[in-house]
C-alpha cells in the first residue's frame, strides 16, 4: 500500500467487470517475463507535466462539448400560458428534514455480501465492522480528535472471488441500538436508516506484451510466438485494500423531485417526502490504479482497511460529481469519450490525484491558470493559421515544400496514435490537424484531376502544378535549395536513429517499428523543418510574407512550456525539447529586426505598401479638401505633389 493510500482517509477500493482467474496467474507471469525483456523506449513525462497536459485536454474537451451541444440544442419553447398553468396547478413543495438531527447517536454496520442487493444477516461472519456510539455532526471524536475511525481486517479469498466473482460491501447507519436486519427485534423503525452498497473488487484488462526484437533469430521468434500463442488480453479481478465510508453531515431542507444530479442518487425520501434518510457515501477516489493487485490463487487472504469519516456538503458534491464523470447527459460524444481507453483514463486520473496530493497549492493554482492560457493561445493560433492561408493571394517568400512535408508529418502522427491505442480526444485532434494540413495543399498548388486516365479504372489521376506567384519568383529555387541542404543534415540522423531503434528497442512488427521510428525522429528533430523558411527569408532579405500573428501565439505557448521546464522536474531531453523551438523563433525575430519594412514586398494578404499608397493617392485625387469635386486643374496640380510625397516617404 502506498503512502498516499495510508495518509488519505478517503482511500478505498473500486469496482466493475468480468473475466477468468486461471488466466490471471499466467498473465501475471507473462507480464513479469516481458517486463524484464522490455526496454524503455522513451522517457516518461513527470507527474506535473502529465497534469498540465491533462488539464489542457479537459479544457479543450469542455469547449468541444459546449459547441457541439449548442449546435444540436433545440430552441427553447415559448414560455407562455402553458408554464403559467403548470405553475398554478402545482402545489407547494414540501421541504424535508434530515432523519438524523445534529447530536443524534447512531451505530455503523458494515456487512459483506456476494450480492449487490441482498445481505445474509444470519451469517455473522459477514459482519466486517460494528462501530457503536457515534454522534451525528461530531468532528472531534476518534483516536486523533478528527472524527475519524479506522478498522483493519483480513478476508479469506473465496472460490467465487478467485473465479472473477464479485463481492460487495453494505454500509448501514442506524440509531443507537437498532439493527439493519429485518428479522431482528431491534430492526430500525420503519426501516429508516442510511444505506449504501459498493463493489469491493474492480475488473481491469491485462494486456499481453507481444513486442520482440526484429533482429532476433528465427528460433527466438518461434519461441516468442509459441509462448504467446495461447495468451490473450484478459479481464481480471483486482483488489485494493483501502476504502472509506463517509456520512454526509448536512441539514439542507431538500424537496423531493428538486435534488440536482448526481446528488439525487443518494438522497432517499420517506414519510411522503417529509424526511430524508442520512446520506452514506462509499468513497474510493484516492485509490490509485497502480495499487490494485490481481486476485488469484496467490492471494488466499486479502487485507481490508476501512475508514469512517464525516463529510461536508461541498466535498461530497465534488466526490459525487467525479463518480458521475462517465454520464454525459445531453452530449452525443459522451459515450464515445467514456468508452475510449478507460484504462488510459485511469492512468491520467492517477496523475491528477498524485498532483493534488503532493503539489504546493500555489503552484497548482498557477498550473491551472497557465493551462487555460495555453489552451486559449492554441485556439487563437489555430484560428489565425487558417485565416492566413485562406486570405493568402501570393506565395512569394513561403516554403511550399514545407506544407507538403507538414502533411506527411501529420499523417505519421495520426497513424502512430491509432497504432498505440491512445484516447479519443487525441485521435480527434490528430484527425483535425491532418485535415487542416491537407486543406492547405490547394492553397499552395493548383490541383488537376484527369478523368480520362484513371487509377485502377476508378480514381482520376491527380497532378499538381505550382502557382504562378511561386514558380515565377525566386522563392521556388530557394525552397528547393533549402530542402537540399536540409536533406544533407536529416538523412544521416534518420539512418542513425533507424539503426538505434532497430537494435535496442522492441516492437510489435515492422509496421509498428517504422511508425515508432518516424514518430520518434520527427519528435526529436522536428524543429529542423522550420529552417527552410529561415533560409528563404535570408535569401529574400524580407519577412513581410510571414504569418506573425499566428507565430506570436505559438511563441507564447513555447514561452509557457519554457517556464514549466524550469519549474517541473522532467527528463533532460524533454527540457531540451522545450527550448529548441525558441532558437528558431529568436532567429525569426532577428530576421524581422534585420530586414526592415520593404514597401515593395506583399504582406500575408497579398498587398504591398506601394499598393496601399496608390489607393490613398487615387482617393486624394478624386476629392477636394472640403469633400467637393475638384477642378481639373487642381487635380493636375495636386497629383505631382502627392507622388512626390509618396516618393519622399519611400526614400525615408
Amino acid at each position: 500500500m502506498s503512502k498516499a493510500g495510508e495518509d488519505q482517509p478517503a482511500a478505498e477500493g473500486a469496482a466493475i467487470g468480468n473475466g477468468n482467474a486461471e488466466l490471471a496467474q499466467n498473465e501475471g507471469q507473462v507480464e513479469n517475463q516481458e517486463g524484464q525483456q522490455q526496454q524503455p523506449q522513451a522517457n516518461q513525462p513527470s507527474r506535473m507535466e502529465s497534469f498540465f497536459a491533462m488539464t489542457k485536454s479537459l479544457i479543450l474537451r469542455a469547449l468541444i462539448i459546449y459547441f457541439v451541444s449548442s449546435f444540436f440544442r433545440r430552441p427553447a419553447p415559448e414560455a407562455t400560458n402553458s408554464q403559467d398553468k403548470s405553475v398554478a396547478n402545482a402545489g407547494p413543495k414540501i421541504t424535508a428534514w434530515n432523519y438524523f438531527e445534529n447530536g443524534t447517536d447512531f451505530d455503523l454496520h458494515v456487512w459483506l455480501s456476494e450480492h449487490p442487493d441482498v445481505v445474509n444477516f444470519q451469517q455473522k461472519a459477514n459482519l466486517l465492522w460494528l462501530q457503536e456510539d457515534l454522534t451525528y455532526g461530531d468532528w472531534t471524536s476518534g483516536a486523533n480528535g478528527d472524527g475519524i475511525y479506522t478498522h483493519s481486517l483480513k478476508l479469506k479469498t473465496s472460490q467465487h472471488l478467485m473465479n472473477n466473482g464479485s463481492v460487495y460491501l453494505h454500509a448501514f447507519v442506524t440509531r443507537t441500538g437498532m439493527s439493519p436486519d429485518p428479522k431482528s427485534p431491534n430492526y430500525a423503525t420503519n426501516g429508516h436508516m442510511g444505506h449504501q452498497q459498493h463493489q469491493l473488487n474492480k475488473f481491469k484488462k491485462l494486456r499481453v506484451n507481444r513486442n520482440y526484437n526484429l533482429l532476433a533469430s528465427e528460433k527466438e521468434k518461434l519461441e516468442h510466438e509459441l509462448r504467446h500463442a495461447n495468451l490473450k488480453d484478459t479481464i481480471v479481478s483486482h483488489w485494493h485494500p483501502n476504502l472509506t465510508v463517509n456520512l454526509v453531515v448536512d441539514q439542507t431542507n431538500w424537496a423531493q423531485g428538486s435534488v440536482p444530479p448526481p446528488l439525487d442518487d443518494y438522497v432517499k425520501f420517506v414519510d411522503g417526502g417529509k424526511t430524508y434518510l442520512p446520506i452514506v457515501f462509499v468513497n474510493d477516489y484516492w485509490n490509485l490504479q497502480r495499487e490494485y493487485q490481481p486476485i488469484n490463487e496467490t492471494t488466499p487472504e486479502l487485507e481490508l482497511h476501512l475508514t469512517f469519516q464525516p463529510l461536508g456538503m461541498f466535498k461530497w458534491q465534488l466526490y459525487a460529481a467525479k463518480q458521475m464523470k462517465n454520464k454525459w447527459a445531453g452530449n452525443m460524444l459522451g459515450e464515445l469519450m467514456a468508452a475510449s481507453q478507460p484504462e488510459e483514463s485511469d492512468e491520467d486520473q492517477d496523475s491528477l490525484k498524485e498532483t493534488l496530493l503532493d503539489t504546493n497549492i500555489y503552484l497548482l493554482g498557477i498550473t491551472v491558470a497557465v493551462s487555460i492560457l495555453h489552451s486559449v493561445f492554441e485556439l487563437l493560433a489555430f484560428k489565425n493559421d487558417i485565416q492566413f492561408w485562406n486570405n493568402r493571394k501570393s506565395l512569394e517568400g513561403l516554403s511550399v515544400r514545407s506544407v507538403f512535408f507538414g502533411v506527411f508529418q501529420s499523417l505519421i502522427i495520426l497513424l502512430y496514435v491509432l497504432d498505440n491505442e491512445t484516447n479519443f480526444m487525441i485521435r480527434i485532434s490528430c484527425v483535425v490537424g491532418l485535415g487542416i494540413e491537407v486543406w492547405k495543399i490547394h492553397k499552395v498548388v493548383d490541383i488537376n484531376y484527369d478523368h480520362d486516365q484513371k487509377i485502377l479504372g476508378v480514381l482520376p489521376r491527380i497532378s499538381f502544378q505550382d502557382k504562378g506567384s511561386y514558380s515565377e519568383s525566386s522563392t521556388k529555387d530557394y525552397d528547393k535549395l533549402a530542402f537540399k541542404y536540409l536533406g544533407w543534415a536529416c538523412f544521416p540522423l534518420l539512418v542513425a536513429y533507424f539503426v538505434y531503434s532497430l537494435i535496442y528497442n522492441e516492437h510489435k512488427g515492422w509496421y509498428s517499428f517504422v511508425l515508432n521510428m518516424l514518430y520518434g525522429y520527427l519528435l526529436t528533430f522536428g524543429f529542423i523543418l522550420m529552417t527552410p523558411q529561415l533560409f528563404i527569408n535570408y535569401k529574400l532579405k524580407s519577412v513581410a510574407h510571414m504569418p506573425w500573428r499566428m507565430m506570436t501565439y505559438k511563441f507564447l505557448n513555447t514561452f509557457i512550456d519554457d517556464i514549466f521546464a524550469f519549474v517541473i522536474k522532467m527528463p533532460t531531453m524533454y527540457r531540451l525539447g522545450c527550448f529548441r523551438d525558441d532558437i528558431i523563433f529568436f532567429v525569426f525575430l532577428y530576421q524581422r529586426w534585420q530586414y526592415r519594412v520593404d514597401l515593395k514586398r506583399v504582406n500575408e494578404f497579398g498587398f504591398s505598401g506601394e499598393m496601399e499608397q496608390q489607393q490613398a493617392t487615387k482617393k486624394l485625387e478624386g476629392q477636394a479638401p472640403n469633400g467637393a469635386i475638384e477642378a481639373p486643374g487642381a487635380a493636375e496640380t495636386a497629383a505631382p505633389a502627392t507622388k512626390k510625397t509618396a516618393a519622399q516617404k519611400k526614400k525615408d
